[in-house]
């Protein structure tokens, strides 16, 4: 396939590959948090991060590119109170918050955990395995011609990394787990949630209220 064609599948596809790269990223998104939630500009943040190597990331550019990466995220929430919580708030609330952010810029991560977690917590169904979520990627690779020219090895690190996203909030108890824990959303998520009009995302919490 052409590189032109490519081009033409990746900016007609809302789905991305890039959180290959963009992982879960906690501690920096807690660390960005913290520091737009001091009142800093989005510029001034990321010459913090960058001038004291905040995330102790290797090389300069590695720095700037994720503090560019979890401004933009933290900012797809729409929501500075949700900011104020992963800045502030106890990891296990805050690490609600960064899934909350993460689905909210990667449709990828949204539609996981709405069509596999938030369905299986709505018809009761504990199980989990890898199936899963190969089945979930099968699916988008079918249903999209952008996702269909994904190499094996990217779609085994896609899975990788929504299973380690799922570990990181407790879902699972590790990554070869073979059943979903209960999990209980944060009732600060919850009202932001709702307040924004995204109700539709409560499921991925196991909300059904």
């Amino acid at each position: 396939m052409s590189q032109k064609n490519n081009k033409a599948l990746k900016d007609a596809s809302p789905y991305s590959a890039v959180i290959t790269r963009e992982q879960f990223l906690f501690y920096e998104m807690r660390t960005t948090a913290k520091l737009m939630n001091e009142g800093l500009d989005k510029d001034a943040v990321v010459e913090r991060i960058v001038s004291e190597n905040l995330f102790q990331y290797p090389t300069e550019k590695s720095v700037r590119r994720m503090a560019l990466t979890c401004i933009k995220r933290l900012e797809s929430m729409e929501d500075n109170t949700l900011i104020a919580a992963i800045a502030t708030q106890p990891g296990y609330i805050a690490k609600q918050v960064c899934l909350y952010a993460m689905m909210r810029q990667y449709r990828l991560v949204w539609d996981f955990m709405l069509t596999v977690i938030g369905d299986k917590y709505r018809k009761l169904d504990n199980t989990f395995s890898k199936m899963d979520v190969n089945v979930f990627l099968l699916r988008l690779q079918e249903q999209d011609d952008w996702v269909a020219t994904w190499s094996e090895s990217t779609i085994a690190k896609v899975r990788q990394v929504l299973t380690k996203v799922l570990v990181e909030n407790e879902y699972l108890d590790s990554t070869d787990a073979n059943h979903l824990n209960p999990v209980l959303i944060s009732p600060l998520l919850e009202n932001a949630i709702r307040e924004a009009g995204q109700e539709i995302a409560l499921p991925a919490f196991n909300c059904f209220m």
